[in-house]
């Protein structure tokens, strides 16, 4: 796909934050005290990008709003009594500070709830850097719907073609490819064969495998 390469569109869990491992055992710690034992393997889902709602309908079956409210808030209770540090990605700072000094347009697109979205940019001290930020809260569903996508384009003013999102999922991928970004892929966890049967290019191990200043070529491939 030939273009400008004019903005970047982030993806938030795995992407900017290595949270995977602490959201694995804080669900899987929600679930016991619900009486639901599920197995590691059950537990991909929550690495797929979806909304926490979805996740919560998978694992219990139809919940009311109030339910998925209050069972939200009980999640999130037990991840910050864990008192687990959000640590960035290897090489996410230096590559944001990259894409500032070349002009590059920031946003983020998550399928994480609003509250806990904007505390984690905070906690990180990395707001300033994303012009927009679009969440779950923003959307009817999570990736691999494109709305999360078509939402932070409309929000940036830009065309589709003219973002690159960065994705862990195969989901996030599928999301925006669909709505008509490229993807490039942070791949961990040996999932660099699936990343790419979705549709991603380039694929790397973190950002230090990435420079801003080689982008715009990159895209314009």
């Amino acid at each position: 796909m030939n273009g400008m390469l004019r903005g970047v569109v982030f993806d938030m869990d795995g992407v900017l934050i290595d949270s995977h491992p602490a959201h694995r055992a804080a669900w899987k710690a929600f679930l016991e005290d619900l009486g639901t034992t599920v197995a590691d393997s059950e537990l991909e889902i929550i690495l797929d990008g979806g909304k926490r709602e979805e996740i919560l309908k998978h694992f219990l079956g139809d919940l009311s709003p109030q339910q998925i409210l209050e069972y939200g808030k009980r999640k999130d209770e037990i991840l910050r009594n864990r008192r687990t540090k959000v640590e960035p990605m290897p090489g996410v700072l230096e590559f944001l500070d990259q894409l500032r000094r070349s002009g590059i347009r920031v946003a983020l697109a998550t399928s994480a709830g609003k509250h806990r979205t904007l505390h984690t940019l905070e906690e990180l001290r990395i707001a300033h850097y994303f012009e927009v930020v679009v969440t779950g809260d923003d959307v009817a569903a999570g990736k691999p719907d494109p709305a999360v996508y078509r939402l932070a384009a409309s929000y940036l003013q830009e065309l589709p073609e003219h973002l690159l999102a960065v994705e862990d999922a195969v989901s996030g991928v599928m999301a925006a490819r669909s709505a008509g970004l490229r993807c490039a892929a942070i791949a961990h966890n040996g999932r660099a064969d699936s990343l790419r049967k979705a549709g991603a290019s380039p694929i790397v191990e973190d950002f230090r495998s990435l420079s801003a200043t080689e982008l715009p070529a990159l895209f314009a491939e």
